[in-house]
């Protein structure tokens, strides 16, 4: 039997698959980064468990995460949106959603990719961190805090530093597998 992170909620299939597939594996492909970047916001106040087990739905309801689209939301698709059982049906998550693309374009525009941009703030390459147990994980750090301010100075919404880290460690722009887990080396 394979050890995981301790976060990872065996009985959840979709959690085992997404820990052994996806978190923590260094992400630049923008589309990626930025239906991740929507999904952390989502999270907000929430566990991870309860979006992925949505996430299918959020892909379908904000056309997989086309930013262009999404930028060109009206209020009353908004609306409709909002209807939606399969996602979390808060408006202000809702309504940032077509905010953040639009910031997107901009960052885009300026920085030739999203993925340019977002991981300058771990100057290009994984911070290797080695945690033996999930408590010793910081919720936040120097490089989250920063992205944070950043994001938030261009207009992003729900982007604290917290939600930043979880991205950070989802994009694999930290390794914060713990030691013991099979994924650690990887």
């Amino acid at each position: 039997m394979k050890t995981r992170c301790e976060w990872t909620n065996s009985k959840n299939p979709l959690m085992v698959a997404y820990h052994d597939r996806e978190w923590g594996k260094p992400l630049k492909n923008d589309r990626k980064l930025f239906e991740l970047f929507i999904l952390e916001g989502a999270q907000a106040g929430l566990s991870w468990e309860i979006i992925l087990n949505r996430r299918e739905n959020y892909r379908k309801t904000f056309k997989q995460f086309d930013p262009e689209k999404l930028a060109r939301l009206t209020d009353r698709q908004l609306e409709k949106i909002l209807k939606d059982p399969g996602i979390i049906r808060n408006r202000l998550k809702v309504y940032s959603v077509r905010l953040n693309a639009r910031v997107y374009l901009e960052v885009r525009e300026e920085f030739g990719t999203f993925s340019k941009y977002l991981w300058s703030f771990v100057g290009g390459t994984p911070i290797q961190n080695r945690w033996k147990t999930l408590s010793e994980i910081p919720v936040t750090t120097p490089e989250s805090d920063a992205m944070s301010r950043d994001l938030k100075k261009r207009g992003f919404k729900f982007v604290g530093s917290t939600i930043c880290y979880a991205f950070m460690q989802a994009a694999g722009m930290v390794n914060d597998h713990t030691v013991t887990c099979f994924r650690f080396r990887k």
